[in-house]
């Protein structure tokens, strides 16, 4: 198996480089489906290297976790690949074992949560015996998880203990309570405490499991060296081991919108710390918002671009009250925090945050320059080629589609789409959904 490892690695290296050298397509055929379980399947051909990329995304983020069981999403996503169970004459295989056999194949499967969704990712090569194993293997993992309690102690430690040393950075004590403020309520502002994982044991996680992980529920994306019948082939062997459901795939629980500031929050934490970290946001938009273009663009300008952002010029470049001052949105199927960040001295905190403020409301109330708008349209045009000049990239785009319901021509109309958008967009969009004087400010770091 040696051999077999070597090549994989090697060709695992070669990737980026490799799909580099391709001339980008003036389109993207994805192709989609749905499977006989209910299952949606988006599938890209690309034959250039013997590879396989797929991405499984489920509702079942943390969203959905109990208030009281904090982290149970993640916990889960983490302990289906702790071991698989005993079955039809196959033996079980604990965590090491099962590690070693993706090492063997040289192959790799592993699921995460985020705030939306839980997401798995099968890499393997494509030499028909390779590709057989390791979709297997895949599927035994994705539909057989064994939820050994043991692993699941010890695993409860470890993250409690990250949790407890992540306290004692200020960066951490900033976000957890930016993120408190924004979201109030709302699940994407819980915070994954050693109380909220001390309430969770194994049968809630096979029970988490069980509810969200149905081949009904599940958004296949798939990218790599293989034709349209074998993707739909691998996508149903993947979802196989998971018990189908009986009839119509029941609709899952509704969760609550963000909610809105109601009025501005200002916190200032203490810390011993030689950086203070400074926080100003409120409640974006949601990624199907029709201003997704204007708001993109309009951020690049304000604090996505780098050394080339309004705030960096502002406030690192003119001033020097910071390296690095930066701005993004976040959003999600639910409004997503607009967060603006900057560290800086503490003695220095007070008027990097009030010129960082001067700034954003000179934005949001006149919006960008058109030299402004020409170099943000120049550059995020000139980058979209990296965007997918590798599998595992595309892979994420398809996926972004996938999940979000957006046109299957969308990669091939995102330049023109950038190209569409005006100043004017820009200012209307920004206006509509930033409200500068009702924003949350967390300022971590002196006295």
């Amino acid at each position: 198996m040696k051999t077999i490892q070597n090549m994989a690695a090697a060709l695992l290296a070669g990737v980026g480089a490799l799909t580099g050298l391709q001339s980008v397509r003036a389109a993207i055929p994805i192709q989609h489906w749905t499977q006989p379980s209910g299952a949606q399947v988006f599938f890209v051909e690309s034959p250039a290297i013997p590879m396989l990329d797929v991405q499984i995304d489920f509702d079942a983020g943390s969203r959905r976790d109990p208030p009281s069981q904090a982290g149970l999403a993640s916990a889960a996503a983490l302990m289906a690949g702790k071991g698989v169970a005993a079955r039809e004459g196959e033996p079980a295989l604990d965590e090491n074992q099962l590690g070693q056999a993706w090492a063997d194949l040289g192959a790799s499967f592993g699921g995460s949560a985020g705030d939306d969704r839980m997401s798995f990712a099968l890499r393997t090569l494509t030499e028909p015996d390779l590709l057989r194993q390791a979709v297997r293997l895949a599927a035994r993992e994705l539909g057989e998880p064994a939820w050994p309690d043991d692993v699941w102690q010890r695993e409860r430690q470890r993250l409690s203990a990250a949790i407890e040393e992540s306290r004692t950075r200020p960066g951490t004590v900033a976000a957890l309570a930016f993120a408190k403020a924004v979201y109030g309520s709302h699940p994407y502002g819980q915070e994954t405490t050693p109380e909220s994982l001390a309430r969770i044991a194994v049968d809630d996680l096979r029970a988490r499991y069980a509810a969200a992980i149905a081949p009904c529920r599940a958004k296949v994306s798939l990218v790599g060296a293989v034709t349209r019948a074998q993707a739909d082939q691998i996508a149903a062997q993947l979802l196989s081991r998971l018990p189908p459901e009986q009839g119509a795939c029941p609709p899952l629980p509704p969760v609550p919108e963000v909610a809105p500031l109601a009025a501005p929050v200002d916190e200032r934490i203490p810390f011993e710390s030689a950086q203070a970290h400074v926080l100003v946001g409120q409640p974006g938009y949601k990624r199907s918002d029709p201003d997704f273009f204007a708001l993109l663009v309009g951020n690049h300008i304000l604090g996505g671009s780098g050394f080339t952002s309004r705030l960096v010029e502002q406030v690192r470049e003119q001033r020097g009250l910071s390296y690095n001052v930066y701005s993004y949105f976040s959003p999600g199927l639910h409004a997503g925090a607009f967060t603006l960040g900057l560290q800086t001295r503490p003695d220095q905190a007070a008027e990097a945050l009030a010129v960082s403020r001067r700034v954003l409301r000179d934005f949001v109330a006149n919006g960008p320059t058109e030299a402004e708008l020409k170099a943000a349209k120049d550059n995020l045009i000139g980058g979209f080629a990296l965007r997918i000049d590798a599998n595992r990239k595309l892979l994420m785009n398809v996926a972004n589609i996938a999940w979000h319901g957006l046109p299957l021509d969308y990669l091939d109309h995102w330049t023109e789409r950038v190209r569409q958008v005006t100043a004017a967009d820009i200012k209307a969009a920004f206006q509509r959904v930033l409200q500068p004087g009702r924003m949350v400010t967390v300022v971590v770091g002196g006295r």
